[in-house]
């Protein structure tokens, strides 16, 4: 796996290829702001990038913007945002460009470093990582209707589907079987009306309705 980071603290950025390095993954780049990451993608053809939210020059939406650029210039290339903020507004964006590859993590709540290089592969194999905080924060813009239809046993698996959980994740997490796992994930299907022999990846376009930016 290859990897473009952006990042503008030195410290971090360092850390983050020393980190990426040790789990045997491969840094084509490191770069401390948007337009570096714009010009490093195409030069270095990475299949993920790692880019925090705020960068030079004003240190306000920089880096997430650039992360929309790439969803939609490069769709092969997994992005996961790395960030210490929630932004509502492009977090729902960036989610909403594409319905795989893609992650949200907060700096300060990445608690394992293990855990951490798991969800960069998992997002890289066209999964996703969202923290559990950004989770909640979209759930604001939710409107209901099929969702009313879920019990709250189905919420809860939904939930954890949202922050990038295996079956076998939600099933430690919840106390349950797989196969009871499976079961509510089937009827979410059913419930939101997503058919088996659809086009899209019916577990991505659950989260999306469940976050309603699908």
């Amino acid at each position: 796996m290859r990897v473009v980071i952006a990042e503008d603290s030195v410290l971090l950025r360092a850390g983050l290829v020393k980190l990426l390095g040790a789990a045997g993954i491969e840094v084509a780049a490191a770069v401390s702001d948007a337009s570096e990451l714009l010009a490093a993608v195409p030069e270095h053809k990475p299949d993920l990038v790692i880019a925090d939210v705020r960068m030079p020059p004003t240190h306000t939406d920089e880096g997430i913007r650039a992360a929309l650029v790439i969803r939609r210039q490069w769709p092969d290339v997994a992005v996961l945002v790395l960030s210490q903020y929630v932004e509502e507004r492009y977090a729902a964006d960036l989610l909403a460009a594409n319905t795989s590859s893609v992650g949200y993590l907060l700096k300060d709540r990445v608690a394992d470093v293990g855990d951490f290089v798991a969800a960069l592969r998992r997002v890289a194999e066209g999964g996703t990582a969202l923290d559990p905080e950004v989770v909640s924060q979209l759930l604001v813009r939710r409107r209901s209707d099929p969702l009313d239809r879920l019990t709250p046993r189905e919420n809860e698996v939904l939930r954890l589907m949202a922050e990038g959980r295996t079956n076998a994740a939600i099933a430690q997490t919840l106390v349950v079987t797989d196969s009871a796992v499976a079961k509510h994930i089937n009827s979410i299907f059913a419930k939101l009306d997503l058919h088996p022999g659809e086009g899209d990846h019916r577990r991505v376009l659950a989260v999306l309705r469940f976050l309603e930016i699908g």
